[in-house]
């Protein structure tokens, strides 16, 4: 019986070693295309940013209702037409990838993006969250979730001065 008991725990022990896949990875291309598309956002290299994207995909910033890589560059170009400048942080931004329990693989990346609103000069900083997914090296969904407050705010102030400039320049 002991021989038994003893042969059991031999066989829990073997197999809790067995090398298991890795899921986690902290370097991979996935995570150089993010770096890569970050970097092409940056400079409004827009087809470069596109070229990351499969052409499927679908990008939920902040919302459920997706938009295709066309439409989100345009609705990202709006934005940023109300900053002289912005980015990502190039301190504390966070790589990871992940291979789910399904065997869909996903990079998340966290970080910071501010901005230089162009009328008013007002710094802006905001927490950004990335996940995307990829199939055969292609981004084929985006989610992005930060808080819009902010530049929903800063937005509304340039377009206050901006209304305030053109009255005045009207009286003159």
């Amino acid at each position: 019986m002991k021989k038994l008991l003893l042969l059991n725990l031999a066989i829990i022990a073997f197999v809790a070693c067995q090398d298991k896949p890795q899921r986690y990875f902290e370097e991979s291309a996935e995570i150089e295309t993010v770096k890569a598309g970050i970097k092409a956002y940056e400079n409004q290299d827009w087809e470069a940013w596109k070229s990351h994207f499969a052409d499927s995909a679908k990008i939920f910033h902040n919302t459920n209702k997706p938009a295709s890589p066309s439409e989100m560059i345009e609705s990202m170009q709006q934005m940023l037409s109300h900053f002289s400048s912005y980015g990502f942080s190039k301190e504390g931004g966070i790589h990871e990838m992940v291979i789910d329990k399904d065997g869909k693989t996903w990079v998340n990346y966290w970080g910071n993006w501010g901005g230089k609103a162009n009328v008013t000069g007002k710094r802006l900083m905001v927490p950004v969250h990335l996940t995307l997914e990829f199939v055969d090296g292609k981004i084929v969904q985006e989610y992005a979730y930060y808080d819009t407050a902010g530049i929903a705010k800063t937005i509304q102030e340039i377009e206050a001065a901006q209304m305030a400039t053109d009255t005045i320049s009207t009286k003159n």
